[in-house]
């Protein structure tokens, strides 16, 4: 079989442009303790590549906070603004990667982020202008591992996803970009590592967005 050559590049945001999954942790396990709720160990992980409509729910329905998914949300997303405010712990050698591949590729984001937040690290990082389309799991039916939001930045950038690479940290990111049937390129989380099924998923695996070259990403 003869492989698709790849035209584009889709990018997940957290732990592979930021490193920001600990601060979602932190966030959320903060205001369970706070609103008397039950946080377990399990929590992040479970939470991990759900859209905002499917965790701000987990931490109604499963983790006992009484207030709305809706209000639960929308908390979280303030506390996450204001955090990033303070300090975006960005991750070394993503923004010289995204800036090195956008002169040869269209790029896409495909994140479980809400859009403020996504809007908001890559204004920050000051390469919002390099990505053609930006997609967050909150705008499509489910969130990773199903590959919706991998499918409609595909269609956004009008590129198949047979023809995009993926450059994906976690477990469920990397099934998703799989289930879409993109090129996967883990970059390990190391907070969080991919279960060792997942990661078998991946076509490469790299230690550092440095390695990010296009020459890489064509495989």
């Amino acid at each position: 079989m003869i492989e698709s050559a790849i035209e584009a590049v889709v990018f997940d945001l957290d732990g592979v442009i930021a490193d920001t999954e600990q601060v979602w942790d932190d966030v959320r396990e903060q205001l369970v303790h706070e609103r008397g709720g039950r946080w377990h160990g399990g929590a992040q992980a479970a939470m991990m590549g759900m859209s905002s409509p499917e965790w701000s729910r987990y931490l109604h329905d499963e983790l006992g906070l009484a207030e709305s998914p809706e209000q639960l949300n929308d908390e979280v997303v303030r506390r996450m603004l204001a955090r990033y405010r303070e300090d975006l712990p960005l991750i070394g050698g993503a923004v010289d990667a995204v800036r090195r591949l956008a002169a040869e590729f269209p790029l896409a984001v495909a994140s479980s982020s809400n859009r403020p937040l996504i809007e908001a690290v890559l204004e920050r990082a000051g390469i919002d202008d390099l990505f053609d389309a930006v997609v967050s799991s909150e705008e499509v039916a489910r969130g990773k591992p199903a590959p919706d939001v991998y499918l409609e930045a595909a269609r956004r950038i009008a590129v198949a996803p047979t023809r995009c690479s993926a450059v994906e940290d976690s477990s469920n990111g990397i099934r998703a970009a799989h289930a879409a049937g993109m090129r996967v390129l883990a970059l390990p989380n190391a907070h969080y590592p991919p279960a060792p099924d997942a990661l078998k998923l991946a076509d490469a695996i790299i230690s550092s967005p440095t390695e990010l070259t296009p020459e890489f990403v064509r495989g």
